[in-house]
């Protein structure tokens, strides 16, 4: 009798790679899926006739976008910005909330820049402090960062990911947040290695402000990435620029010299410029649109399939120390000894293995193009050099 088919792997036929690849570097660059390659060159195609590009279409597909990712956090499209990366988000982030001299910012150490350039800026301009929460071996994310809140009474805002970018490790969002509701301190989140895998449950972390760029696990085009605010600062947020396409005034371009027309409702008012162009769009709207109907399988359970096969595998091979526990499902981090690691790299480079080697690390990120047996063979390639 044959064992019987993950029903999750017949996904693999939506997706564009070429043969003899295996991608397993989403955590970089989402996988090219078919129907938003298809989008990209119809709106290519389009581009050569712009006159036939109407102001309502265009800005319809804006909002079908906005409403598309507004469903990955409350779905309430009012609460979503469209901006060009996770960095120009949260450094809206970091210009809106409050922060005084002798306060303290709360991040991870070796945390991905784009949720530390913009805190080390705020911090240097208004005398605030920097707390890096160092890794400890045999202490999780959650438990030093909780550890580090307790110590340090200046805190007044904890800027950090679901997932951490290097291994995949989990932090505690709601244990985070309860924490910090207690102490009187704000939640900024990156959630660039998370969102559209794992549930961003804003309702009950309550950030100020939320991130998550569109060409990762969102499986877009880059050059797009969608900015969450809270409902005060759907109100009375300023915006990084100030731009025609954030104003009431856009439609007839009506700008007064005396006073510029009032923001656009919501999270709208930090719509970045330039951002909202046809080829970013249409490929969002694809990817935004597949994405979402993976949420009934659930996808963190497809993927948490793949990396249990390596788990599996690796155990199996006696490498089951090298993949460390609490990694989020989709994203997980390899350590081979020192003296292993060029030779695991190389092993899998010429086997046609794509992923990240960094900070002493393989990253394993797998998306539904994957199967179980591939992650087998990555066991068995990274024993070979072993």
């Amino acid at each position: 009798m044959h064992a019987s088919r993950d029903p999750t792997e017949d996904h693999r036929s939506l997706f564009s790679l070429p043969p003899g690849a295996l991608y397993l570097n989403t955590a970089s660059d989402g996988p090219r899926l078919h129907a938003v390659l298809q989008a990209a060159r119809d709106a290519i195609n389009h581009s050569t006739m712009p006159w036939r590009l109407d102001m309502a279409g265009w800005t319809a597909r804006i909002e079908r976008v906005r409403t598309l990712a507004s469903r990955l956090f409350d779905g309430d499209a009012g609460g979503v910005a469209l901006v060009p990366s996770a960095g120009y988000g949260l450094s809206t982030a970091a210009r809106n909330v409050p922060l005084w001299p002798g306060q303290a910012v709360l991040v991870l150490e070796g945390q991905f820049p784009s949720n530390l350039l913009p805190w080390q800026r705020r911090c240097r301009e208004v005398g605030a402090q920097l707390v890096a929460v160092p890794r400890i071996p045999g202490i999780d994310w959650t438990e030093a960062v909780l550890a580090t809140l307790h110590r340090n009474k200046d805190i007044r805002i904890l800027a950090l990911p679901h997932a951490y970018w290097h291994d995949g490790a989990l932090l505690d969002l709601d244990r985070i947040s309860e924490a910090a509701r207690e102490r009187g301190a704000s939640l900024v989140l990156d959630l660039s290695q998370s969102l559209g895998v794992l549930p961003a449950d804003v309702a009950r972390w309550q950030p100020e402000f939320a991130v998550a760029v569109g060409h990762k696990w969102l499986l877009g085009g880059s050059g797009l990435a969608y900015l969450w605010a809270a409902p005060q600062w759907r109100a009375e947020g300023e915006p990084l620029e100030q731009n025609w396409i954030a104003r009431t005034g856009r439609d007839d371009w009506r700008f007064p010299p005396d006073a510029p027309p009032p923001y656009l409702d919501g999270a709208r008012r930090y719509d970045a410029g330039g951002v909202a162009d046809p080829l970013r769009l249409a490929m969002a709207e694809a990817a935004l649109a597949q994405v979402l109907s993976w949420q009934a399988l659930p996808l963190s359970e497809a993927l948490g399939k793949r990396t249990a096969a390596l788990r599996t595998a690796l155990d199996n091979r006696g490498l089951g120390d090298w993949l460390a526990d609490g990694h989020a499902p989709h994203l997980c981090g390899v350590r081979p000894p020192g003296d292993r690691l060029a030779a695991v790299a190389g092993v899998l480079e010429e086997a046609g293995v794509i992923v990240t080697v960094r900070h002493g690390l393989v990253r394993i990120a797998p998306h539904l193009h994957v199967e179980a047996r591939d992650m087998v063979r990555v066991a068995d390639l990274m024993a070979r050099a072993a």
